[in-house]
């Protein structure tokens, strides 16, 4: 009976890590041995500021739980003591997170992340932290849409000017010679 319920207990534990990886739109897996409780707590609540969750799951579980989700190339990843770090809105703040606590406590190791599908290795995720935020990267796109269109306005209102100058020169040769 003991045995049954063990096993119960873990298809419930994959039924709730699946529909969280379903869910994400980004995850970071990440070593953690050496972290203590107390570090650990520190940053979860870190995470959780950024809606970020962050799991600590047995190997067998977490491959069992990615392989039926978009998350499936991690599978490979999941070895030694794991920790999931998971998102559902913001991919860069999660990695700027995880990135700014390894400088802090090198004793969490950044294994591997995906993001839209690809796979990224600890260093491209430290390039993906390093992003300005999401409102300063539309901000820079918007501006230089605008450039373009700016200029051209510029252009046209020059055509227009020279075209003025050009008729009030004309009424003014007219305006002399009587015509």
């Amino acid at each position: 009976m003991a045995d049954k319920t063990i096993s119960e207990t873990k298809i419930e534990k994959v039924k709730f890590l699946q529909a969280k990886l379903a869910d994400a739109k980004a995850a970071v897996l990440s070593d953690y041995c050496g972290l203590n409780v107390q570090e650990m707590s520190e940053l979860r609540g870190m995470l959780r500021k950024a809606d970020v969750e962050l799991y600590v799951v047995k190997n067998t579980l977490a491959r069992r739980a990615v392989e039926s989700t978009h998350l499936k190339p991690l599978a490979e990843y999941v070895k030694g003591p794991t920790a999931v770090a998971l998102t559902i809105d913001d991919a860069v703040g999660m990695a700027k997170i995880l990135t700014e606590y390894t400088k802090k406590e090198p004793k969490l190791d950044i294994r591997v992340g995906i993001m839209d599908g690809r796979v990224l290795t600890a260093e491209q995720l430290t390039r993906v932290a390093a992003l300005p935020p999401r409102e300063v990267l539309l901000a820079q796109m918007l501006g230089a849409m605008q450039n373009p269109l700016s200029g051209f306005v510029g252009v046209l209102h020059g055509v227009l000017r020279q075209f003025l100058y050009a008729l009030v020169a004309i009424k003014d040769a007219k305006g002399q010679t009587g015509d």
